[in-house]
């Protein structure tokens, strides 16, 4: 199951499009999947016959799992398909249970219920763990040749210990360096098992109604859990948007014309976000237990609220663009957003995230970080305040439009000394903000 998003932890089998015994060229679409963002058909990483299916259609299972097998026709050999290759996984490979258990069932399913064989495909139980047979994809005994490794020096994660990329990589990387060599998940000792979520029992009464949670709700829900593990602080700071409120009073009627639909504030705080990620690069970076892990790409993630939840679509190398061309940007995001169209490749690769909260008027907000992303910034509501400004004639109280901005920030990752001087600059970049910015 490849990873459709970085926040999308599982996926359902919505239709496969190959039979057992049908050749698929490589890139061909080989199954629909569905996940709470997003439906889309992913292209079979291998040309050659689908030997297996090892899901069924209608079944959930986690990104990282094997949902089937392609065999190549040069060989006799089997090859699980990496479809978690497209993206990296972040669970081990679970094996789902057969349809009739209530995990996977179809009737079990929130959403569309989609027809489905009788049983399942059983699974082969695979070599045990260091098997010098294990099965594996080509690409990863090519793999173990350029490292000068066989499979017994390896520990497989993968289902049945199969071995991964990842495992190879990490098998390299640990003899390079003289570290102990990885252990597969299920054979770790002294990790402590995650805590549940609490739960709340309901009893059916006349004067309650259960209102079922959708896809989309559950997978927040599950990555909101994800997230409060993460040790958050915040920062705010008052931004005077006087002269950006002028500017788009003045360019609003001709920006509409020119463009087909109007500008926002919001492109203002993505350039000024960008611009000062530039001097504050360790904030455009994503948390991993091995070190912070600096993108050199400002992929920036604008939240967009639709009816069934949030949803939080890419906008790449935002740095890149002008103020007009990213207001272009967002404002297609979100409408396909509303309209069910997003691309996998819009869900994927963020390394910063702009909510706009202050659209419905709040004016402070404690936003939870779209982990790994170890930074997320809040525009509040412009509002009109009466503020001290000093003058040629001394200190007088002025009307201005101000907006709250505030930082949320995962403290494992940074400091508050470093993020208020990252917000310091973007305060800086808006209000200086004149006639003559150009919008591109």
């Amino acid at each position: 199951m490849p990873q459709l998003g970085e926040t999308v932890a599982e996926g359902t089998i919505g239709r496969w499009l190959k039979r057992p015994g049908e050749r698929v060229v490589k890139g061909e679409a080989l199954v629909e999947i569905v996940t709470d963002k997003v439906n889309a058909e992913v292209p079979s990483p291998f040309e050659g016959i689908v030997a297996e299916l090892l899901v069924v259609e209608g079944a959930t299972v986690p990104t990282g799992a094997d949902i089937a097998v392609i065999e190549e026709e040069a060989g006799t050999a089997s090859a699980e398909v990496p479809l978690g290759a497209l993206a990296t996984p972040t669970t081990p490979p679970v094996r789902p249970a057969p349809a009739a258990a209530p995990p996977t069932s179809v009737a079990a399913l929130p959403g569309p219920a989609f027809p489905a064989p009788a049983q399942p495909t059983p699974m082969p139980a695979g070599p045990p763990p260091g098997d010098p047979d294990a099965r594996m994809t080509p690409a990863v005994r090519r793999l173990l040749r350029e490292h000068g490794l066989g499979p017994v020096e390896v520990v497989g994660s993968g289902l049945g210990g199969r071995i991964t990329r990842e495992d190879v990589l990490a098998a390299a990387d640990a003899r390079r360096t003289g570290a102990a060599a990885p252990v597969a998940p299920e054979r770790a000792t002294g990790a402590a098992p995650a805590a549940p979520a609490p739960t709340v029992a309901w009893t059916p009464g006349v004067d309650d109604e259960l209102v079922p949670l959708t896809q989309m709700r559950r997978a927040i829900a599950a990555q909101m859990q994800r997230a409060t593990q993460v040790p958050h602080a915040y920062l705010v700071v008052e931004i005077d948007m006087t002269s950006i409120v002028r500017l788009r009073e003045a360019l609003k009627e001709e920006f509409r014309a020119r463009e087909g639909t109007p500008l926002s504030y919001v492109p203002f705080v993505v350039k000024a976000t960008v611009e000062a990620l530039k001097r504050h690069p360790d904030l455009n970076a994503h948390w991993t237990e091995q070190g912070l892990v600096r993108k050199r790409r400002m992929n920036v993630g604008v939240a967009v609220a639709i009816d069934e939840g949030l949803i939080v679509p890419i906008i790449r190398d935002a740095d890149s663009l002008s103020i007009a061309g990213i207001n272009r940007a967002i404002a297609d995001a979100a409408a396909r957003a509303r309209a069910g169209k997003l691309r996998l490749d819009d869900l994927q690769g963020g390394t910063v995230t702009v909510d706009n909260t202050g659209w419905f008027g709040s004016v402070m907000t404690m936003p939870i970080l779209d982990i790994p992303e170890v930074l997320i910034v809040t525009m509040e509501a412009i509002v009109k305040r009466p503020v001290v400004r000093d003058t040629d004639d001394g200190e007088v109280i002025a009307v201005r439009s101000m907006m709250n901005m505030v930082a949320g920030f995962d403290h494992r990752a940074t400091d508050g000394a470093q993020v208020g001087r990252f917000l310091r600059d973007v305060r800086a970049w808006l209000e200086a903000v004149g006639p003559e910015t150009p919008i591109g």
